[in-house]
């Protein structure tokens, strides 16, 4: 009898080791198991469960099912039933994760945070390794669209030693990625030290200029770091920096127009791209070759890369043409890497397809860029009537609203007559005028009444020539509007020299390229003094020139690393993810006639 005691002892003891071993902890709780019934199911035995503890987790199932089938709406419906305070650590921990990822669905990865901020994720190293990586793959989701870029890498490095396999791989991509594309001024050490393994990578990498560099400090940086995951196994990125290292650029093919009406845009960019070039080599490098084509002589495509390719070019620099570009883009591959200089009106290109050019709508997006710095909010346009207004206010519109900005209305012009009706009309004058005429009828006497603006317009984008700007910033002032900002492209300052021009812009902002800010550079200055046409308007040209010369040994360079730029005479330089360079520009302001720099924008 006392042995079938001890017996029954010995498996009761048994059965409740195993029940705490299926559960993360006797305190923690159980993470709901995927159930065989299916969403009605569980919810019907939610609302005849004994405990309300059980019915939560009954919900929970089911919110998570919903989920699973792609079915948000419902799952969010279903989880707003679970109330957490009865559940236990484990089970908090699931419900604030699926909250998570409904919020990461309706894109609200603040709303994301907020639920993975519960106190019950202090416990997540406890729970088994696949809620680990399932809480921490959203939480580094919400932090990098919440532009946390660190704290999306620091939760990917932690659960990097739970993944196996194409998991494994693809969040190692992931965490140089996010590390790559964090600002070398941002990039601090973090106390973990698999991170700072990372972020001193980047840093080696950031802090070299050429190619060699980039390669010997990578091979640098794993000698002295054997045992880090990124030495065990190189990112793909730095992996074709590798490659590229291996390959130099010996030569370019530069295909500009000769002839017809943009033969002189091509003479302006061809003698800014040689003088880069021959900068290079007084400087003792080993610049590429370069061969001349004629892109207004063109026949066929096909038989000019035919030609390329048997003359051993590895970069094609242009065409200028936007037909051109236009052929170009709409292939599935090109037989050789090309930096078209002007932009095709599609976003889909080959991989080999590169476009650069003094895009206004860049200009228009600085503009964004820089109002949104200076902690401005509600914005009115005025850009010209017609196809070229429209794309300008579009780009400037599309990237004012992207980041939370609000136009409050737009006037298009063409006639300096009716500039003082328009923007009466922005501004809500004749309203203002109108309430004082009835004022006066109703109280029978005159009402001295100044008639006042709208008050909720914070700055005005202006994208006009010089000679509407003369027009607008005058008449602003003549209709109670001359405190409102003025954010105007380049397209406001003629470079002409006449100061006269300006003397009614005064406290007119614009963005403008360095080549025409800044006339210390010497380069600048060297093909000023051979072509004087190169101090005026024309110069955006010849810094374009100067600029392809330079981004041309250094576009996979660029691409592998998306946080590098180049500081051009064009602007500073980087490549979007659709392989066009994007400039951000320098900034200045007409007082009394003269050009006045202003702060860079921050970045």
């Amino acid at each position: 009898m006392i042995a079938c005691l001890r017996l029954l002892s010995a498996l009761c003891l048994a059965a409740l080791l195993a029940a705490c071993a299926s559960s993360p902890s006797s305190s923690l709780g159980d993470l709901p198991r995927t159930p065989d019934a299916s969403i009605e199911q569980l919810l019907e035995q939610a609302t005849t469960a004994k405990t309300p503890e059980k019915a939560a987790l009954l919900r929970l199932s089911a919110a998570d099912m919903a989920y699973k089938q792609n079915n948000p709406g419902r799952s969010s419906q279903i989880l707003a039933q679970v109330p957490l305070d009865v559940l236990k650590p484990a089970a908090q921990v699931f419900a604030s994760t699926l909250a998570a990822e409904l919020a990461m669905a309706r894109n609200q990865p603040k709303a994301a945070l907020t639920a993975l901020n519960h106190p019950s994720l202090q416990s997540l190293k406890e729970l088994p390794p696949e809620q680990q990586i399932r809480t921490g793959s959203v939480h580094a989701r919400a932090y990098e669209a919440d532009g946390q870029t660190l704290a999306a890498a620091r939760e990917r490095v932690a659960m990097a030693p739970l993944l196996t396999g194409d998991a494994a791989k693809s969040n190692h991509e992931a965490i140089w990625a996010l590390i790559a594309a964090v600002p070398a001024e941002q990039l601090q050490a973090s106390g973990n030290p698999v991170l700072d393994g990372w972020i001193t990578l980047a840093q080696a990498v950031k802090g070299a200029g050429t190619l060699e560099q980039q390669q010997a400090a990578i091979d640098t940086w794993r000698a002295q770091n054997p045992g880090h995951p990124a030495a065990v196994q190189l990112p793909t990125p730095l992996t074709k920096l590798k490659e590229l290292a291996s390959q130099p650029l010996n030569k370019i093919a530069l295909l500009l127009p000769q002839d017809g009406p943009l033969a002189s845009v091509g003479k302006a960019l061809r003698e800014g791209f040689m003088a880069a070039h021959y900068q290079a080599e007084q400087a003792g490098q080993k610049p590429p070759v370069i061969e001349f084509y004629d892109s207004s002589r063109l026949t066929s495509l096909d038989d000019f890369y035919a030609k390329a390719q048997a003359a051993g070019v590895q970069l094609v620099v242009g065409p200028l043409e936007k037909p051109l570009v236009k052929q170009l883009s709409a292939r599935p591959q090109l037989p050789i890497t090309t930096l078209a200089l002007n932009y095709s009106e599609t976003d889909r290109s080959p991989a080999q397809l590169f476009q650069f050019g003094l895009a206004a709508e860049d200009e228009a997006r600085e503009v964004s860029r820089r109002a949104r710095a200076d902690g401005l909010h509600r914005a009115a346009a005025m850009v010209p009537r017609g196809e070229w207004g429209e794309r300008v206010y579009k780009a400037f519109r599309q990237d004012w609203e992207a980041n939370g900005g609000t136009v409050v209305g737009v006037e298009y012009v063409d006639q300096p007559v009716a500039l003082a009706q328009q923007i009466a009309d922005m501004f809500q004058l004749r309203k203002s005028e109108g309430r004082a005429k009835s004022l006066q009828s109703t109280v029978g006497t005159d009402v001295a009444a100044q008639p006042s603006r709208r008050q909720d317009i914070e700055f005005i984008f202006l994208a006009v020539t010089p000679q509407l700007a003369q027009q607008i910033k005058p008449t602003l002032n003549f209709q109670y509007a001359g405190d409102v900002p003025v954010y105007a492209t380049s397209h406001v300052f003629s470079a002409s020299g006449d100061k006269n021009q300006y003397l009614d812009m005064t406290n007119v902002m614009f963005c403008e390229t360095p080549w025409l800010l800044n006339t210390t550079d010497p380069l600048r200055n060297q093909v000023a003094a051979q072509w004087p046409q190169a101090n005026g308007s024309l110069g955006r040209l010849y810094a374009m020139g100067v600029d392809a010369y330079r981004l041309a040994p250094r576009l996979g360079q660029l691409k592998a690393l998306p946080d590098t730029r180049v500081d051009g005479l064009s602007g500073n330089l980087g490549i979007s993810a659709n392989q066009r360079v994007d400039r951000q520009m320098p900034w200045a302001k007409f007082v009394g006639g003269e050009i006045q720099r202003l702060p860079d924008t921050p970045r």
